[in-house]
C-alpha cells in the first residue's frame, strides 16, 4: 500500500511596501480643514460686501457732483471739505445731530436703567406673577411696531408730549425695554449668587446690593446691549417720523431724508452723502470702541 502526500504549495510572495496606514482621525480634520476653509471664505466675502459700501460712501462725500456721476468708482482727485460743511451748516445736520444726541442719550440711560432693575428682579427674587412679567416683556418683542402706532400717536398727544423731546425718549425707552429685559434677565441668572448672598449678610439693602455689587458685575452685560439699543435708536425713523414733526426737532435720520427730498431737481449729492457719513461716524465709533466688550456680554451666557 502506497500514499501519496499532497504537494504543499509554495509561500506567498512578500511584497514590502512603504505605505503608512492611515492615522485615526485623519479624515476628520481634513474635512474640518475643508469646513474652514469654506466658513472663512464666506467671511471673506461678507466682509468686503460691508466693508466697500462704507468706503465708497466715505470717498464719494470728499468729491464734486460732477465726479459722482462721472467717475463714480474713481477716487476723488481732491478732497472737497466744502461738503461737510455745507452738509452741516446749510443743511442744518448740526440741530439734527444734536437732538440725535439728546433723544439717545436719554432714552438709553433710562432703557438701561430701568431695564437692568427689572430684569435682576425677575431674575433673582420668586413671586407670584414672575413668569408671567416676563413673558410680557418677550411678547413685547414680538409685537409689530406698526399696529401700534396709530394708537401710540394719541397717547402721546393726548399726555401733551407730541413734537417734544422728552416724549420721543419716553417712547424709545419703551420701544428698547422689551430686548433689554429679555437679555438682562438671562444674564443676571449667570451671576453667582453668593456675593449677593455675603452682602445680605453683612447687611446690605437691596438697593444697595443691586447698585454697588450685582449692577458693576453685570458691566459686559449692559455694555452689549447698550450697543444693540444705542443701534436701533439712532437709526430709527419711524417713530419719529410719526411722534415728532417739528422741523426744529427733527432728528438725523429725519434730516438726511429732508435734505434728500428739499434737493428737488437740483441734487446736492456731495452734501447729502457728506451728512449721510456723519450720521454713520458715531455708530461705527461706537462699535470700533466696544467690540471686545459686546463679543464679551454675548458669550459669558454660554461659557457659564
Amino acid at each position: 500500500m502506497t500514499t501519496t502526500d499532497a504537494p504543499v504549495p509554495p509561500p506567498a510572495p512578500v511584497v514590502k511596501t512603504d505605505a503608512v496606514p492611515p492615522r485615526p482621525g485623519a479624515g476628520r480634520r481634513s474635512e474640518g480643514s475643508v469646513l474652514n476653509v469654506f466658513s472663512h471664505g464666506v467671511l471673506v466675502i461678507w466682509a468686503v460686501m460691508v466693508v466697500l459700501p462704507l468706503l465708497w460712501a466715505v470717498m464719494t462725500s470728499f468729491k464734486d457732483d460732477s465726479s459722482i456721476f462721472g467717475s463714480p468708482w474713481a477716487l476723488p482727485d481732491k478732497l472737497h471739505f466744502g461738503n461737510w460743511s455745507r452738509a452741516w451748516t446749510q443743511a442744518n445736520m448740526s440741530d439734527y445731530f444734536l437732538n440725535t444726541v439728546l433723544v439717545v442719550g436719554g432714552s438709553l440711560i433710562g432703557t438701561l436703567v430701568l431695564g437692568s432693575m427689572a430684569a435682576y428682579v425677575l431674575a433673582r427674587f420668586d413671586f407670584p406673577g414672575n413668569r408671567f412679567i416676563y413673558y410680557l416683556f418677550v411678547g413685547g418683542m414680538s409685537f409689530p411696531i406698526m399696529l401700534a402706532l396709530v394708537p401710540l400717536f394719541y397717547v402721546v398727544n393726548n399726555m401733551g408730549l407730541l413734537n417734544t423731546i422728552h416724549g420721543l425718549i419716553l417712547v424709545y425707552i419703551a420701544y428698547s425695554l422689551p430686548f433689554t429685559v429679555f437679555f438682562l434677565t438671562a444674564f443676571f441668572r449667570t451671576l453667582p449668587t453668593s456675593v449677593a448672598e455675603a452682602a445680605f449678610v453683612d447687611g446690605a439693602s437691596h438697593s444697595r446690593t443691586f447698585f454697588q455689587i450685582m449692577l458693576p458685575m453685570a458691566r459686559p452685560g449692559l455694555i452689549s446691549v447698550g450697543i444693540f439699543n444705542f443701534l436701533g435708536q439712532w437709526n430709527q425713523y419711524m417713530l419719529p417720523t410719526v411722534l415728532n414733526t417739528d422741523p426744529d426737532k427733527k432728528v438725523l435720520t429725519q434730516g438726511l431724508v429732508q435734505l434728500a427730498v428739499s434737493q428737488g431737481y437740483k441734487g446736492d449729492w456731495s452734501g447729502l452723502f457728506a451728512g449721510l457719513v456723519m450720521a454713520m461716524l458715531p455708530v461705527l465709533a461706537a462699535y470700533i470702541v466696544f467690540q471686545r466688550q459686546v463679543v464679551a456680554g454675548l458669550t459669558t451666557g454660554a461659557l457659564k
